[in-house]
């Protein structure tokens, strides 16, 4: 990717590029297509996938979980091939650009290499290859390594053929090539001989209304020393004749000669080959479809390892033969869809198989396989939002069903239960009702019965889909040209921002109904190029294809204009904008005068601060330009101007959103990320912050937050978008923060490895690593990440603050609620504040200042527990209201007011809040207040030990004294618990007593039950009683027993101790 020219103010510039302004995967952990597998010679439970637009994953544990492992490496998200070098399980290769060449194929570019297991990627070149379908390396030297490039699967490409490297990668010599439309798509090599290399070439194309598979270029070659010389074998005695299209091949290491071959051709020659000479002569074994429908998304064949007559090939289903391909039975996968397979030749029932939900492991050949259900990979199409709190994103999800994730959940993390299936949408927009958001419509084309533009109405109450698609007609095996209306596999629905009762579907024509879709009306002429030569069957000269993927020349973006009723904007797939201002009763094409022909618009985005601002993405990389397109018009259409002109010019653009708050403040996505720029598209900015090389193929700007809907890395989410909008020096003004009330259990089973668990009774994995800084950071698993606990604060230094900075919070009525400085030495790192130069972001947990802990030190123990000991209890969270934050940094201050508000899901005062916290507070104060107390003793008891050895004539005063300090002590705490568990043996300490008295009063938000207020003042008295006591015992006895100390010349008992500051400390 060129870099972009960055024209944007510094400080916005910077503050993109920053890692403060922190993204977060909020999952699915549902995963998306897989057509690259790769297993570990050597480690039998490490395995690697592809991801075909969200990077390179790892599994050490079986395919348990998986973790990305190419981030912050790779330029390209998209993994057409992954190799494990046999000789060297620390030698990896990928192949960017999948070859799987479907509506939403990515592009990639080039090869990379890992030579560490994955820990780290190197670009090795090839970049404009595009699309490479397989890589194969020499058995015993790792560098020897063989490219199957497909090329530009878009227009006609010189980048195409067999590449050879001989040094790892370094240098590449193209082999074999054929000519610029045709490339290769399969090799195979003879791991019992490596001079021996199969390689099948495909002449393909994809472009926005067709898909072609087949004609002269389609060949098998075949090289008997390493490359150096190739042989068309592609006449050989009893192979398929005609024309021939995809073809899979496959050399059995189990017997030599032997080689399968999987071909596309017509209805005679159509089936699986095999020969037995190397391909000098082949018979056709079986002509069963089942084996190759959909030949140019699948075709793939691969021979066992260990026995010559058995053989799998992957389709809708898997297939199994073991008489040598002339009868198959199915091996059931987790998804459907079937791509690629890795088999170990070691042992040939450990395999790991990709398909269209993920990458699945097995270890009994098949027979169960590991879940699909813990890889953040979902690809999605469109995106919504909902009105809700926690607000809810719903998209819908190639080849699966649309999905609702939370924004957040109870748990402090994102679990699969709490995600929703609203219908059964791969393929389409999908639109909430902006009153109820129980009810969904969404596009399923190809996901659902019910014909043309299938449309689905869910209803969350009774979980039921109604099919109400505008022209119910069928439409499989039909061209689109002979249909009464066209709906493209990803067509626009939305509701009038002026009327919930009002929806919009967009086909070729933009239809309306005002009856949840039981009705719909034409309000519109095509709108479209109507082409009809662009109109026709897909598939190609050999197998058609009509799943709908290919329908064209209709809407793509719809849109009203929240400022003016009945003014609609619609932008068509190939390059048309109009616009009615009357409802539909008349339209205007406005096109913007450079808009590329044929252009797929794939976003309309109405100014929330200027109704005559509109904004447009577009792209045309299906036709081989790979250039952004974005534009504005600032007169409604009038004249249009490009804002496209600094962002880098290899990212295509497939969605531009404008800020709600801040006019000018803008985000594209693109194939590979999202872009932000603060002077209204002047200037570029790639957002980083942990966000992936991903697609975006959709975004929102709602609630303060950026959602962005990836095509191959499930929903992401920046967190407060304050620093773009208010971009300054000092204190950035703090949005409003909704008070928060996680589950008592959250963190529960937090340990020192993974964490299985995120609640009581909730499913999902995560684990903390330490940062270079020191400072944690947890990584979630199969599960997605809640936002901060608390407020938000976002800060900019000019320069490092180093020990120089301090965050105070101060209550309406002064008082001070919470400080944090940076050279406090008893704050743990990680509730310190940084102070780097630059966009800084600290989390304040809206809760006042904890209550003082016990000083473990000081405790007396046989031994040190094995568990973790917690940190004490946390301090109260702070009632709703105005508080005030002040930054001092450098000698500078800056103070903004922090709005803290109720959850608008529950219903109480702020009376009874008051009330909650009163008690809390009561509660936290007699904690604190009790440790002091236990410090205090525990010290002196240290001391009086000491006293004993130095002053022997007073040994009962001594023993006297510690005999009462001990049995204060031990009616404050549980003086005989070993371990942090080793709770059930004896009886509670007071300290129990108040922090479960805590947990009852702060478990909601609601006033605490009149029997806890009660028992809190019971308790508290207690506590106070024994501290009043341990006073008396101080200024009597143990005065009295310093007085007698004194006269000897030995050193006083202090009654002092850390974090007892009304005794002077």
């Amino acid at each position: 990717m060129a870099a972009s020219k960055t024209q944007v103010p510094s400080i916005e510039s910077r503050m993109a590029e920053s890692a403060a302004l922190k993204w977060r995967c909020i999952g699915p952990s549902r995963g998306g297509r897989v057509v690259a597998v790769a297993g570990d010679y050597s480690d039998p439970m490490t395995f690697y996938f592809g991801a075909c637009a969200g990077g390179i994953w790892k599994t050490d544990d079986g395919g348990t979980y998986w973790e990305c492992v190419s981030d912050g490496f790779l330029t390209s998200g998209t993994i057409g091939a992954l190799t494990v070098a046999p000789s060297d399980s620390n030698v990896i290769y990928a192949g960017t650009g999948e070859t799987t060449i479907r509506v939403d194929v990515s592009f990639g570019d080039g090869v990379y290499r890992s030579t560490d297991a994955g820990r780290s990627w190197q670009h090795l070149g090839l970049k404009k290859t595009r699309q490479i379908g397989e890589i194969r390396v020499h058995p015993d030297n790792p560098d020897l390594v063989y490219v199957a490039a497909l090329g530009d699967a878009f227009g006609p490409s010189e980048e195409r053929g067999i590449y050879r490297s001989t040094d790892g990668g370094k240098t590449w010599q193209a082999v074999l090539q054929v000519d610029a439309d045709s490339g290769a798509i399969d090799l195979s090599m003879d791991p019992t001989n490596p001079r021996v290399l199969f390689a099948t070439f495909w002449q393909a194309r994809r472009q926005f209304w067709n898909l072609s598979s087949g004609g002269p270029g389609c060949r098998m070659f075949r090289s008997m020393d390493g490359g150096d010389s190739w042989q068309d074998i592609t006449g050989a005695p009893g192979f398929a004749t005609s024309m021939l299209g995809k073809m899979g091949v496959s050399v059995s290491p189990a017997k030599q000669g032997r080689v399968f071959a999987l071909v596309e051709a017509d209805e005679y020659n159509t089936g699986l080959y095999r020969s037995e000479d190397y391909g000098n002569s082949w018979a056709r074994i079986t002509p069963n479809r089942d084996l190759i429908h959909r030949p140019w998304y699948y075709t793939h064949v691969f021979a066992d390892p260990q026995d010559a007559d058995t053989v799998y090939v992957t389709n809708y289903q898997m297939w199994k033969s073991t008489d040598g391909g002339a009868s198959f039975t199915e091996v059931t996968t987790p998804h459907g869809d079937n791509h690629d397979l890795w088999i170990d030749p070691a042992n040939p029932n450990r395999m790991v198989q990709g398909n269209d939900g993920g990458a699945n492991v097995s270890f009994n050949g098949g027979r169960t396989w590991s879940s699909i259900y813990n890889q953040p990979t979902s690809q999605f199409y469109r995106m919504d939002v909902d009105n809700q709190y926690p607000y809810r994103v719903y998209a819908t999800q190639q080849d699966n069903t649309s999905v609702s994730v939370p924004s957040q959940t109870e748990w402090g993390m994102i679990t699969k239960s709490d995600l929703q299936l609203p219908g059964t949408g791969e393929s389409g927009f999908i639109a909430v009702h902006p009153d109820d958001p129980d009810i969904v419509f969404v596009g399923a084309v190809g996901s659902s019965p019910g014909g043309n533009g299938a449309l689905q109405r869910y209803d969350k109450r009774t979980r039921q889909v109604q099919l109400v698609n505008v022209w119910p007609e069928e439409a499989t095996g039909f061209a689109p040209r002979d249909l009464r209306y066209r709906f493209a596999w990803t067509y626009p629905i939305c509701f009038s921002p002026h009327d919930s009762n009002t929806l919009y579907a967009g086909g070729n024509h933009l239809f309306r109904s005002q009856d949840q879709g039981n009705s719909w009306e034409c309000i519109s002429p095509d709108l479209s190029h109507n082409d009809t030569s662009k109109l026709d069957y897909s598939g190609g000269p050999l197998t058609g294809d009509s799943a709908g993927a290919e329908a064209y020349a209709s809407l793509s973006s719809v849109a009203e204009s929240p400022h003016r009723k009945g003014e609609i904007w619609g932008a068509t797939d190939d390059g048309r904008v109009h616009v009615t201002r009357d409802s539909g009763a008349s339209w205007t094409e406005v096109t913007p005068p450079k808009m590329p022909a044929l252009a797929y618009i794939g976003t309309v985005e109405i100014s929330q601060h200027d109704a005559d601002c509109i904004y447009l993405s577009a792209t045309c990389y299906k036709s081989a330009d790979y250039r952004p397109y974005l534009f504005v018009s600032r007169d409604s259409g009038a004249s249009w101007s490009s804002i496209s002109d600094s962002f880098p010019q290899d990212e295509i653009t497939r969605v531009i959103r404008a800020d709600t708050v801040r006019q000018g403040l803008l985000f594209a996505g693109t194939e590979t990320g999202v872009f932000v720029s603060a002077d209204d598209g002047a200037g570029w900015t790639r957002m980083q912050g942990g966000f992936p090389v991903t697609p975006v193929y959709d975004m929102r700007v709602k609630h303060g937050d950026l959602i962005v809907a990836t095509h191959g890395r499930s929903f992401w989410i920046l967190d407060d978008l304050s620093p773009l909008r208010a971009a300054g020096s000092g204190l950035i003004p703090p949005r409003e923060t909704v008070r928060q009330c996680l589950s008592w259990s959250t963190g529960l089973f937090d340990g020192d490895g993974k964490d299985y668990s995120p609640a009581f009774g909730v499913e999902g994995a995560s684990y903390k690593v330490k940062n270079p800084d020191g400072r944690s950071q947890r990584r979630y698993l199969d599960v997605g990440e809640n936002p901060p606990d608390g407020a938000i604060l976002f800060y900019w230094l000019d320069e490092i603050a180093e020990d120089n900075l301090l965050i105070e919070v101060h209550d309406s009525d002064g008082a001070l609620q919470a400080h944090f400085d940076v050279s406090d030495e008893r704050l743990k790192i990680d509730m310190k504040p940084t102070a780097h130069a630059g966009l800084n972001r600290f989390v304040w947990d809206l809760r006042s200042m904890p209550p003082v802990r016990l000083d473990r030190s000081l405790q007396d123990r046989p031994y040190q527990p094995f568990a973790r000991e917690g940190d004490g209890p946390a301090g109260v969270r702070v009632v709703p209201g105005t508080y005030r934050v002040s930054l001092t940094a450098g000698g500078k201050t800056s103070t903004h007011d922090l709005v803290v508000a109720r959850d608008p899901r529950i219903d109480v005062s702020d009376a009874d809040l008051a009330a909650q916290y009163k008690v809390a507070k009561a509660l936290t104060d007699s904690v604190s207040d009790l440790y002091i107390g236990v410090n205090r003793i525990r010290m002196m008891r240290k001391q009086l030990t000491n006293l004993k050895l130095l002053v022997p004539s007073i040994d009962s005063q001594i023993e006297e004294a510690m005999t009462r300090l001990g049995e204060i002590e031990a009616r404050l705490v549980d003086v005989h618990r070993e371990t942090p568990r080793d709770v059930l043996r004896h009886p509670a300490g007071l300290d129990d007593t108040l922090m479960d008295l805590r947990w009852t009063a702060l478990i909601a938000d609601a006033k605490p039950p009149l029997q806890v207020a009660e028992l809190t003042d019971i308790v508290t008295g207690d506590v106070q009683s024994l501290l009043d006591e341990l006073d008396t015992l101080v200024e009597g006895p143990l005065a009295a027993l310093n007085a007698t100390v004194a006269e000897i010349g030995a050193p006083a008992v202090s009654a002092a101790a850390v974090g007892a500051p009304k005794t002077g400390w």
